[in-house]
């Protein structure tokens, strides 16, 4: 990594100040007191989930894992953080890294499982996972609607310190990649793989964004696949990766297929097909691009793909007029990225209003138009999914043997993280190296 990001993170905290001063003024607020969260247990037992900071504790902090902290945000005062770091000789107390943003904070180190006292004639509200009776006891209000959609809207657009850690995640995330594709093309299960990845990305699977989905063969045509299979299969047909990294709180979200050894001859076409839909449309991105005709056009090219390879007989125009491109692909064509993998204001207007996705494609996560600054997932992909082509069999303009010796191939995604610029899109997902 080259990019000195400390004085980036200082101008992105400087834009914070200026926006939180504003905000708050508009609401009539002295400040705002923000939790970073608290594991839960699991239910009747004492072993705590994995955890992940509120992201707006994580937008200012960039600590993704800190318990139990709070900042305060006061217009022309320092930002308190009050950092959980109780003495204790079962666990090792949080720290801080060394980092220059550290020096501007004023930072309280304690025990705080119960929000600190705000100070005396302090009109604060108080934003998350927090008990309506600490904020009553507090005299704050808790999660005022209209301060929380506002500060959604704050993080929609990144700041270049943003889009510079999104791009080292990207790096390292595709580090992960790259040994996950050697591990499968050298016989490894998928637990192998998973294990591969982890390596050489240099992370525990609690720091991961979201849960890895490693999918080989028909486990490729499940979306969310969450298991990993002990043994290597009999036969390598095909590999799906769908695993990310965290950079200072920021996450990569990336999707790789590869054909094994033993695929069909149709497979590894169907892959640079998808590859090539992913990269028209990543050349599409510019600001004033409404999000919902890129989805559009991801069905339109999907349909072109199913027509060359000879998977549909007839027109693109009927392919997805019919809803057939839908049931080869039914998720969205991306969504948001930042602090969350499905970062925040997706589905609104810059104004809060809802911005729901079109009947046709309920799982789309991002309905907006595109303006400088948004990081964005472009993720178009192809799978056999049974239980959608059920309602599709009868139909003779589908060539059902190729769906068939597709069928344990599972399917195919191809993503990458883009930023939008003022004259386009910076495509943050490096090259797959060779």
């Amino acid at each position: 990594m080259t990019t000195n990001l400390d004085p980036l993170q200082g101008r992105h905290l400087d834009a914070l100040e200026r926006s939180y001063a504003e905000l708050l003024g508009r609401h009539a607020l002295d400040g705002v007191l923000i939790y970073s969260g608290r594991p839960r247990c699991h239910f009747a037992d004492d072993q705590e989930a994995s955890f992940v900071a509120y992201g707006h504790f994580v937008h200012w902090t960039g600590q993704a894992q800190l318990a139990h902290s709070w900042l305060l945000v006061r217009p022309g005062q320092a930002p308190r953080l009050y950092l959980h770091a109780p003495e204790d000789f079962w666990h090792l107390a949080a720290s801080l890294p060394e980092e220059a943003w550290v020096a501007r904070f004023e930072v309280e180190r304690g025990r705080f499982e119960t929000p600190p006292a705000l100070p005396a004639g302090c009109r604060c509200a108080v934003i998350g996972d927090v008990d309506a009776g600490q904020a009553r006891a507090l005299g704050a209000e808790l999660n005022p609607p209209a301060l929380l959609a506002a500060l959604d809207e704050g993080r929609v657009r990144k700041s270049a310190y943003e889009v510079a850690c999104i791009g080292e995640a990207n790096r390292q995330a595709l580090a992960g990649h790259a040994a996950a594709r050697r591990c499968f093309l050298d016989g490894g299960a998928e637990l192998d793989i998973q294990l591969a990845y982890l390596g050489a990305s240099r992370q525990r699977e609690s720091e991961l964004p979201y849960a890895n989905i490693v999918g080989a063969n028909a486990h490729g045509g499940v979306l969310h696949y969450q298991h990993y299979d002990r043994q290597a299969p009999g036969a390598s047909r095909s590999l799906l990766v769908d695993a990310g990294h965290r950079h200072r709180g920021y996450c990569a979200d990336i999707t790789r297929s590869w054909a094994g050894a033993d695929a069909a001859p149709a497979f590894a076409p169907l892959i640079a097909g998808v590859t090539g839909i992913k990269d028209r449309l990543a050349a599409a991105l510019a600001p004033g691009i409404d999000f919902v005709t890129l989805q559009g056009q991801m069905h339109d090219e999907l349909a072109g793909l199913l027509v060359d390879q000879g998977i549909f007989r007839g027109s693109a125009e009927a392919a997805v007029a019919s809803g057939l491109t839908r049931a080869f692909c039914p998720h969205g064509l991306g969504h948001l990225l930042g602090v969350q993998v499905h970062d925040v204001a997706g589905r609104v207007d810059a104004a809060g209003r809802p911005l729901p996705p079109p009947a046709t494609d309920p799982a789309l996560r991002l309905t907006r138009t595109l303006a400088p600054g948004m990081v964005v997932t472009i993720e178009p992909g192809f799978y056999v999914i049974p239980m959608l082509l059920a309602a599709h069999r009868g139909r003779d303009d589908v060539d059902w043997g190729l769906v068939e010796r597709l069928a344990d191939h599972g399917g195919i995604r191809i993503e990458d993280n883009l930023a939008v610029t003022a004259e386009g899109a910076h495509n943050l997902t490096p090259a797959f190296p060779d």
